[in-house]
């Protein structure tokens, strides 16, 4: 049977979490979305002291649960945490034992350090299988031309020493999919720069940057995997699935990120009608309810469901199952309860919550993110699609 109640100790290591959130995260939570691209460095610094106390690097129920927390104080700085991060989890998905060790193996050693991935092109969003950046193998070396945009820590992973970011290229543009392959290029390589950061809507905490490889030269390696160009099955091919493999461990961590803004807006909301002595009369039938008490239990449920099928697909990847259903499943209704949970909070409380003296408004703006990355929640839903009608990729576009 599967049981989702937390052990004591995960219990006592989500408290530690919420206290950190709601004491370090909150006070300056708006200071930082108001100063975009200015480092939080007393919030990395702070978290880099603690990293033993929580652990953030995690793929697995613990770091859902721990997300959740760090995100209910503000999703801003949980992008900030030096942690492998996208990269890491690419590495994981697609390297080998050595590799893991080689570009994992010293991460909580030194200084703060990150890592990133950087996957999606002007020309290619959800449709990562259409990158045109090139890796071109010469002698002993790979070289890599291309530029990559909207890539998470990209700027720290790139120029602070220790970091990394895992780059997907094509080694043969004939091939399509199944030239597909993913790099590793240390912060500080030759040829790979930060062209610019993104000026975002929400999590402004976070830096999200452009970078362009022009003749970067990494060592052969570097790349993940097998350099060999083969072909799978009819659906799909070896570098794309190992792709999309990165995609079903760090899509159930975004929907848990996704449930810790929404759950700040849930009980921002609560919490204001109780002060002004408004109650939530539960157990009765629907049609005996105000718009107001049915509006904040359709929050609730949405909130339930997703934080279900976000535990489900951590789960089933504890267990070491397929879980590809299950992660587009927990991304796409993550994605989707959140963008609603805050746009109705925002309406619920009208201008009190359209009011930049609450965070309700930016909660608003940093949930819309999480419908977004990691598989927009149209692609997802598409995902799920195939996989229960079972029809192919060239069937359901």
């Amino acid at each position: 049977m599967i049981d989702f109640e937390p052990t004591q100790e995960q219990k006592e290591t989500v408290a530690t979490a919420h206290k950190i959130a709601e004491e370090l995260f909150r006070p300056i939570s708006r200071y930082y979305d108001e100063h975009e691209h200015e480092s939080p460095q007393e919030i990395i610094d702070k978290l880099w002291e603690r990293r033993t106390e929580i652990n953030l690097l995690g793929l697995d129920l613990s770091a859902a649960l721990i997300v959740e927390e760090a995100c209910w104080g503000d999703v801003g700085f949980y992008l900030c945490v030096p942690t492998p991060g996208l990269g890491g989890a690419a590495i994981f998905a697609t390297g080998t034992q050595e590799q893991i060790q080689r570009f994992l193996g010293n991460y909580n050693e030194g200084g703060p350090k990150w890592g990133a991935m950087a996957m999606t092109e002007t020309g290619c969003g959800s449709d990562t299988s259409a990158i045109t950046t090139t890796a071109v193998r010469d002698g002993d070396e790979w070289v890599l031309n291309g530029e990559k945009i909207f890539i998470t820590w990209g700027k720290r992973a790139m120029e602070i020493p220790g970091g990394l970011v895992v780059v997907w290229a094509t080694v043969d543009k004939s091939a399509g999919r199944a030239g597909m392959k993913s790099f590793v290029v240390p912060a500080g390589t030759p040829g790979a720069k930060v062209e610019k950061l993104e000026k975002k809507l929400g999590i402004r905490a976070s830096d999200t940057a452009t970078i362009v490889f022009d003749n970067c030269r990494i060592p052969f390696e570097n790349i993940l995997g097998s350099p060999e160009v083969r072909k799978i099955d009819k659906t799909g091919t070896a570098g794309f699935k190992k792709a999309m493999a990165t995609f079903d461990a760090t899509r159930p961590i975004v929907a848990a990120m996704a449930l810790g803004v929404g759950r700040a807006a849930l009980d921002f909301v609560k919490e204001t009608l109780e002060k002004e002595g408004i109650e939530i009369r539960y157990g009765l039938p629907r049609q005996k309810l105000s718009t107001l008490e049915r509006d904040v239990m359709d929050m609730e449920a949405n909130y339930k469901a997703a934080k279900l099928l976000t535990l489900r697909a951590l789960w089933m990847m504890g267990q070491f199952l397929p879980n590809n259903l299950e992660a587009s499943m927990a991304k796409a209704k993550a994605g989707l309860a959140v963008t609603k949970i805050t746009q109705k909070a925002v309406e619920v409380m009208g201008p009190l919550g359209y009011s930049r003296k609450y965070l309700l408004e930016k909660w608003m703006r940093d949930a819309k993110i999480n419908d977004i990355f990691e598989g927009t929640g149209q692609i997802n839903m598409l995902i799920v699609a195939r996989r229960i009608l079972d029809f192919s990729r060239e069937q359901l576009k």
